[in-house]
């Protein structure tokens, strides 16, 4: 299973995190694992906080920018 969350899936999603909730895969039901992402290399001024959720059931993910609040 590869397909890929739709924008109304990955809407809710988003929703449930900054709700504060644990969010839920819109596919199968499975709690998402959060895993948190953070960016920059030593000075170089990039640096990008993001959320990665995984779905151990059918291993679908999706990652959002934390500060921007979207998908990348």
């Amino acid at each position: 299973m590869t397909d890929q969350y739709t924008v109304a899936e990955l809407r809710t999603m988003r929703a449930a995190l900054s709700a504060g909730q644990d969010p839920v895969c819109p596919r199968c039901n499975g709690a998402m694992r959060r895993k948190r992402l953070g960016g920059g290399s030593f000075g170089l001024g990039y640096a990008r906080s993001r959320d990665w959720l995984i779905c151990p059931s059918c291993r679908r993910s999706a990652i959002f920018d934390v500060k921007r609040g979207t998908r990348t």
